[in-house]
């Protein structure tokens, strides 16, 4: 039986976290410790589309993992608690989570996500305009800019591709610029 016919089957040609029968797709949990089948969930494109984008994020949607949370699977109680942790701002989600039990190993692997890290003290990095820069991000230098201890100049208008964030700064971070790795401050750049 193939990877796919196994999943369906096992998810019951539904989505294993909201129930919808249209748009299925397999998605494989990040940070899984196993492979294949045990790695995946059966998704509607509705739940995949609202996992990573807060923004696009629902909450009424979310409300079935009142009855999913409850899964045997593994992967389906992984993603089931990330996305309660990460709507926990609603209210009801953290009742849920009181109640929720998962295995002490499939917990960890919930947890490997970063979804229960307290991020209230985080330090939040944004550019001259206020958007959020997040690691990976590409950004555009708005003013020429000396760097110190060289007599090279980044001139404004020239794109830094896949920045680092200074996790001890905010107004900090890391990118090339012709080939050389230099220390960037937010207030001189725009996110592309």
């Amino acid at each position: 039986m193939s990877f796919e016919r196994e999943l369906l089957k096992r998810a019951n040609n539904q989505c294993e976290l909201c129930g919808q029968t249209e748009n299925l797709s397999s998605y494989e949990v990040p940070s899984s410790p196993k492979l294949g089948l045990e790695a995946h969930i059966l998704a509607c494109n509705t739940c995949i589309s609202q996992f990573d984008d807060a923004d696009a994020r629902d909450a009424n949607h979310w409300r079935c993992l009142n009855d999913s949370m409850w899964s045997t699977e593994p992967a389906v109680q992984v993603m089931a608690w990330r996305m309660l942790q990460r709507l926990k701002a609603e209210g009801w989600p953290q009742d849920l989570l009181d109640m929720m039990y998962m295995e002490e190993e499939v917990k960890e692997w919930a947890k490997a996500a970063g979804d229960a890290k307290d991020k209230s003290n985080a330090i939040v990095h944004r550019d001259s305009h206020g958007a959020i820069l997040e690691a990976g991000d590409n950004v555009v230098l708005i003013k020429d800019l000396k760097v110190k201890g060289t007599s090279m100049v980044a001139k404004q208008g020239t794109a830094v591709r896949r920045i680092s964030l200074d996790h001890e700064n905010e107004k900090y971070i890391e990118g090339k610029v012709d080939g050389q790795h230099i220390v960037i401050i937010t207030d001189y750049v725009k996110k592309i």
